[in-house]
């Protein structure tokens, strides 16, 4: 059950009054929350699987790709980085200082409200939360209410291995997500829409809190002529088709050069057929919509007239099967959303520099994919186009990269984590200097006079 509104103020009252009295901040006992996390999640693997199969019918395999594996690497990542990470780090100091040494110091905000969307409900939360306790924070998860059975597991597994005092967890809807963002935070770390990030963008702003927004917006991939094709299809079909299309780095739509464009899209055809067969809707290997809410938003984007393949709907189960549209423009309904979902459009190219320049046109997208075999087309694309991050010759995989930060920019986002940027992100950079008091150099201080100034003038520039 949600806790009810009244006990948010209450619990957060203990979550300050634990970080106050400084049980997380040594790197010992942020080791070890990590290392019980970790034996939470093995303890419960299964229970995971069919959590995220209750509310996804989503397969083993993509959930632990996507779910189980991912988090466990970053724990085992974080482990065994910390310490180096958490060292006060020594940086240059300028002459006009002397005699000083200067350092960076990394300290935990306190407390942190994570909030984690419904997409990918375990993975999520818990890598920002790793990240969050890394750092020495104590903690307040928001779970997403669209995937009940796994945040019924979250609730198990974090109630087992923390305190609430220490982590804590809120279920329940927007109700739940409005009494948390009236409390005072010193940081928010928010997974969802852009629309949703706005408002919990303007919650943070009333106490001046720092937020990292992870958002979404339209992720391109655009395909050359001098791309392997078959290759290249498999990718696409592969990244855009995971987990039913509902991830926020999925391809949302390709800009296909025109040489190549009818093959490539009769190749990914083929591989969808490979993967999930023709009957798809009988496949273990393919996931389900959400829910019936977000079932409905994606059938009206689903256009008959440009659609080239596939598509079949069973509203009951939640069933969308892939579809390609072809022949689409920028004024098309699917083209002016995220789809976040089964559809994939094609738009033809004819010159690179037009696909540059009708991404340009979009929001900064979240991701962005080129298969190409032509490093000036490479080196364009990545400097031309401003984007999150993204892949070169494949599509999703870089944000398994625990050496990657990973985040967006503009519409898409704002501050990244993963790894050691997960460590940076829930931890405030202290500088400090520090001044002997064996030499005091009069320079600075009054009385002032012309042989002072040109003399400091020369120095400091």
């Amino acid at each position: 059950m949600a806790k009810k509104k009244s006990s948010v103020p209450k619990i957060l009252g203990e979550q300050r009054i634990y970080f106050k009295n400084g049980e997380t901040k040594s790197i010992k006992s942020r080791i070890d929350a990590l290392k019980k996390l970790k034996n939470s999640i093995l303890k419960y693997e299964d229970s995971i699987y069919q959590s995220i199969h209750d509310d996804f019918r989503k397969p083993r395999l993509e959930t632990y790709i996507s779910e189980i594996g991912i988090v466990l690497k970053e724990i085992n990542h974080v482990i065994k980085n910390l310490k180096k990470w958490s060292r006060a780090k020594r940086v240059p100091t300028p002459m006009e200082y002397f005699p000083s040494s200067s350092f960076i110091y990394y300290e935990p905000y306190g407390l942190v409200l994570i909030i984690a969307p419904w997409n990918y409900p375990f993975q999520l939360l818990m890598s920002p939360l790793i990240g969050a306790l890394s750092a020495g924070n104590v903690v307040s998860l928001k779970t997403s209410e669209f995937a009940p059975s796994t945040s019924t597991m979250i609730r198990t597994i974090i109630e087992e291995t923390f305190e609430p005092c220490y982590v804590s967890v809120f279920e329940g809807g927007i109700p739940v997500s409005r009494a948390l963002l009236n409390e005072k935070f010193d940081y928010i770390f928010y997974t969802g829409s852009s629309e949703a990030g706005r408002i919990v963008m303007e919650a943070a702003a009333k106490n001046l809190t720092p937020v990292t927004l992870e958002l979404g917006g339209k992720s391109p991939c655009i395909v050359d002529a001098t791309a392997d094709l078959e290759t290249t299809a498999r990718r696409i079909a592969w990244g855009k088709f995971f987990n039913c299309g509902q991830t926020c780095v999925a391809p949302d739509y390709i800009l296909a050069e025109k040489t190549i464009k009818t093959e490539l899209i009769e190749l990914i055809v083929k591989q969808i057929e490979v993967f999930y067969g023709k009957d798809i809707q009988n496949s273990n290997d393919y996931a389900r919509i959400i829910n019936n809410k977000h079932f409905l938003r994606l059938r009206k984007l689903l256009d008959k007239k440009k659609l080239i393949y596939g598509g079949e709907i069973d509203k009951k189960n939640n069933f969308m099967g892939p579809a390609i549209l072809d022949n689409v423009s920028l004024d098309d309904p699917v083209m002016k959303e995220e789809i976040f979902g089964p559809i994939l459009p094609v738009i033809e190219f004819e010159n690179v520099y037009d696909a540059v320049e009708l991404v340009n046109s979009l929001e900064k997208p979240l991701s962005l994919y080129l298969f190409s075999n032509n490093k000036v087309i490479e080196e364009l694309i990545i400097n031309e186009i401003p984007f999150g991050g993204g892949c070169i010759n494949d599509t999703v995989v870089h944000v398994g990269n625990p050496f990657l930060p990973f985040g967006g920019i503009g519409y898409s986002g704002i501050g990244n984590y993963h790894g050691e940027y997960s460590f940076r992100t829930f931890s405030h950079a202290k500088s400090i200097l520090k001044k002997s008091a064996s030499i005091d150099i009069s320079l600075r201080y009054p009385p002032y006079d012309e042989k002072k100034f040109d003399f400091v003038k020369k120095f400091i520039k």
